[in-house]
């Protein structure tokens, strides 16, 4: 789409998903897509899409996925390869849709491993980068101890009221991303060999007490990689360093959008 306004929706398949396009249009500049966690949606990014576009200058596009959101709910149960489909049907319609020219992938959680997926299994020349924020490469004994408690909390706290803020159907975006995740078939989900086929750096930012994952997802992603990937380890975040460490996430993102670039930019004059 050559012109679109500054929020809206996208038909993408069936679906209808929410976006926000923040900063120049992808025909005028490279384009941060933005990709969110498992009970995630647009909106949840809170200020962090208006401060990466600030300190990069760039487009930064964010919406939320099918089942999130205000965008369209999905059938449930989730089929177990979920990430998949979306990084392989959904993702590479939404990029050409939005004309999609250069620039990153900012995945976080479930959107960091959806982000893999879309780089190892489409050779995509418009991606320039990812970065990943708190990624899943395999299923953790952790991550599913912390999924199975947060379906307690949503079930008798006022949590799922705190997320019906975000979510105009909030049993589907709960259920469908937990229900998942706590099927004990998903146990064997696994998307390291998507690693190998990344062509492009990786940044990967991870908090110290991430309670959903742990430093194993970087060395999966050191050990499979041919690619370069850079780690920042922040010790005072969780799971989601960028509101908990908003600072710092936001500038080793910030710094490495602006190297990829400038390197590419550079091989590109050299060739």
């Amino acid at each position: 789409m050559a012109t679109f306004s500054p929020s809206g929706f996208l038909r993408i398949g069936e679906s209808d998903l929410e976006y926000r396009m923040i900063g120049p249009a992808p025909d005028q500049a490279p384009t941060l897509v933005m990709l969110h966690e498992g009970l995630g949606c647009a909106a949840l990014w809170g200020d962090f899409p208006d401060r990466l576009q600030a300190a990069t200058g760039l487009g930064v596009f964010v919406y939320s996925r099918a089942g999130y959101g205000a965008s369209s709910p999905v059938t449930l149960p989730r089929p177990l390869d979920y990430m998949h489909r979306e990084a392989l049907d959904v993702l590479p319609k939404l990029l050409d849709q939005i004309g999609f020219r250069r620039g990153l992938l900012v995945g976080h959680s479930d959107g960091a491993s959806i982000a893999a997926i879309y780089a190892g299994g489409v050779q995509d020349h418009r991606l320039r980068g990812l970065a990943l924020i708190a990624p899943h490469f395999v299923v953790e004994d952790v991550s599913v101890a912390s999924i199975a408690e947060i379906k307690t909390a949503y079930e008798t706290t006022e949590l799922k009221q705190k997320l019906a803020r975000w979510h105009k159907d909030v049993d589907n975006a709960f259920y469908g991303w937990n229900g998942a995740w706590l099927d004990p078939k998903f146990r064997a989900w696994d998307i390291s060999d998507y690693l190998a086929y990344i062509r492009v750096p990786i940044a990967i930012v991870q908090g110290e007490s991430d309670q959903y994952g742990t430093t194993r997802q970087i060395e999966i992603a050191r050990e499979e990689c041919y690619c370069p990937v850079e780690v920042t380890l922040l010790k005072d975040a969780g799971h989601s360093p960028h509101r908990e460490a908003a600072g710092p996430t936001l500038n080793a993102i910030a710094e490495f959008v602006s190297a990829v670039l400038t390197d590419t930019e550079a091989r590109g004059r050299a060739a």
